[in-house]
């Protein structure tokens, strides 16, 4: 018998996702909270295509030996170069793409992959760039030609790093970019109902959420603000990944899924651990 789901009624959580916001929000108020909606970042196809197209070519062509996957956006946003700007070059990039031997570093690549009717060489052991250069370390690499799709325009110098002093030849590609995506005033009215004690939790699903958030509370010299703000809630993050960059700023993360590095289980974590502080001890008289 399936377990009942905690209740959430009564909390207010902020939701700084942006792509999948309705999704989530839809998901916490399912369970009763009352989502504070401020998207913090938009994903938006590369400005310039012709570098990615560049590199699409390269792969379709036969350049590729290993493919580094580090977002499932990632796969999705050059698919849709390729549709956008050249769709003959559709079944050339997937005949390649079953070709290579494929490096994930969480299953949300893999996810793509499958709808292509293909499924990932390598999993990374755990979703992180530390996770992928851990489980390609036991690989040889020396003289492969290996294509990295970025997140956003981060270079990833730990693993590019890794890679070519394993030998490698390394070609990235950035198919996607991060912006701004709500006005500053907006964040800044978040950062005030955070110190003012009027939410119960935030949700962050991604780095780029994190960064915009405190780059917004530098320029409005409200960092500290922010700060009390996070330490008065439950602070969440969907995967290592978010918690690490959490932890760089300096904030303590509260809840994060176990495994499955999704919005269901994130919402599950908050619950759980919102349900948790609100029991009563049962040590108490």
């Amino acid at each position: 018998m399936a377990m009942p789901e905690a209740d959430l009624s009564g909390y207010t959580v902020a939701v700084p996702e942006a792509r999948e916001l309705d999704v989530f929000a839809a998901m916490l108020e399912r369970r009763g909270a009352v989502p504070l909606r401020c998207p913090l970042v938009a994903i938006h196809d590369a400005p310039d295509p012709a570098p990615v197209l560049d590199w699409l070519r390269w792969f379709s062509d036969g350049g590729c030996d290993d493919l580094v996957l580090l977002t499932g956006e990632g796969l999705r946003r050059l698919l849709r170069c390729i549709e956008m700007h050249a769709p003959e070059m559709h079944d050339p990039f997937v005949a390649a793409l079953g070709g290579v031997r494929t490096i994930t570093r969480g299953p949300k690549p893999g996810r793509v992959l499958r709808t292509l009717g293909l499924r990932p060489g390598i999993v990374a052991e755990q979703p992180t760039t530390a996770g992928v250069i851990a489980t390609l370390s036991r690989e040889a690499l020396a003289g492969r030609r290996v294509g990295v799709q970025l997140y956003g325009t981060e270079p990833n110098r730990p693993l590019i790093d890794f890679l070519t002093g394993a030998g490698a030849e390394v070609h990235t590609v950035a198919p996607y970019v991060y912006a701004d995506a709500a006005e500053a005033e907006r964040v800044e009215a978040l950062i005030g109902a955070l110190a003012g004690g009027e939410v119960d939790a935030i949700a962050f699903t991604s780095m780029a959420q994190v960064a915009r958030l405190f780059r917004v509370a530098r320029a409005a010299d409200r960092e500290a603000e922010l700060r009390t703000g996070l330490e008065r809630c439950t602070v969440a993050a969907v995967g290592p990944v978010v918690a690490d960059t959490l932890r760089e700023h300096g904030v303590e993360v509260d809840a994060m899924p176990g495994e499955a590095f999704f919005l269901k289980p994130l919402t599950s974590a908050i619950a759980t651990l919102l349900a948790d502080q609100q029991a009563p001890d049962p040590t108490d008289d």
